[in-house]
């Protein structure tokens, strides 16, 4: 099976972040944002993805704790914020403002999601007062 377009070494969006330097670990070798999540067992381009859809500082903080559940290195777990605020920097930006969202679905269309939709129908004729035909 091909890998998607956004997940191939050669031309993904996400290499800037994933190839970009993290630290130098305690044996002097550098370590990069793809190697220290694929220790951490965590999908690097999944994870490039998430992040890049969530506002900065959002992501920031989530990476922070990420770098600060990683082994020590020539950093210091007070660095894991200044680390994680450059590399964030580096990832391509997928947010959507709330702004630009779409309407918010009122009480009743949450409560009927999912619904058969002739039990959704019927809910939302009650709620509006009218009696089902016969």
């Amino acid at each position: 099976m091909a890998l998607r377009p956004e997940f191939s070494l050669g031309h993904s969006e996400f290499n800037e972040f994933l190839f970009a330097l993290v630290g130098e670990e305690k044996s002097g070798l550098e370590l990069t944002v793809l190697s220290a999540l694929t220790r951490l067992g965590i999908d690097p381009w999944r994870e490039a993805a998430r992040l890049s859809g969530l506002p900065k500082e959002t992501a920031a903080r989530i990476f922070a704790t990420t770098i600060a559940s990683l082994p020590p290195g020539k950093w210091s777990a007070s660095d894991s914020m200044g680390i994680a605020v450059r590399l964030v920097e580096r990832l391509p930006r997928h947010y959507t403002a709330v702004s630009q969202a779409p309407p918010a679905e009122t009480l009743l269309e949450r409560k009927t999601r999912g619904l058969p939709l002739w039990l959704g129908a019927f809910l939302k004729m009650l709620a509006a007062g009218k009696p089902p035909r016969r």
